[in-house]
């Protein structure tokens, strides 16, 4: 079953998302500006595209593992959800965990785009939950 997005350019230097190779699950994103990202600093990355997201699906904004390996640079809300109603600009927010500024360059692929369906769900309020085995335990509790 193919998924048809719409995407609409938003400037000269935007790019259609990319799948680097057939058959990958995540498509490029690009920057179109330049941008020296500081140690530590966070900061919304404008793609330059809009995206019309079929109702009963979601736009995953996700890290590119090269970035993140090689440079410590990666997406810090991670997966940044689109809702399908979205219309406004997609941006990667990003950080970068080095010691060193990171230069970000107009067409530099920045992060990567999944597209997944989601579920209608209804929360049904009830005074009692089933049993299992984990149970109320949190944080650690399955172990390391």
């Amino acid at each position: 079953m193919t998924v048809k997005v719409r995407v609409k350019l938003l400037s000269p230097e935007a790019k259609m998302p990319k799948a680097a190779k057939r058959g990958d699950v995540a498509f490029d994103l690009f920057s179109t500006i330049d941008y020296e990202l500081r140690p530590g600093e966070r900061f919304a990355v404008p793609t330059g595209i809009a995206l019309e997201i079929p109702s009963g699906y979601e736009g995953e904004v996700r890290p590119r593992s090269g970035l993140a390996l090689k440079e410590g640079v990666t997406v810090l809300n991670t997966p940044g959800t689109i809702d399908s109603g979205y219309r406004g600009e997609v941006k990667t927010i990003m950080i970068n965990h080095n010691g060193e500024p990171f230069k970000i360059t107009k067409g530099m692929r920045i992060s990567q785009l999944a597209i997944r369906p989601v579920p209608e769900v209804e929360f049904i309020e009830v005074d009692e939950l089933s049993d299992t085995e984990r149970g109320e335990g949190g944080f650690g509790s399955t172990g390391r």
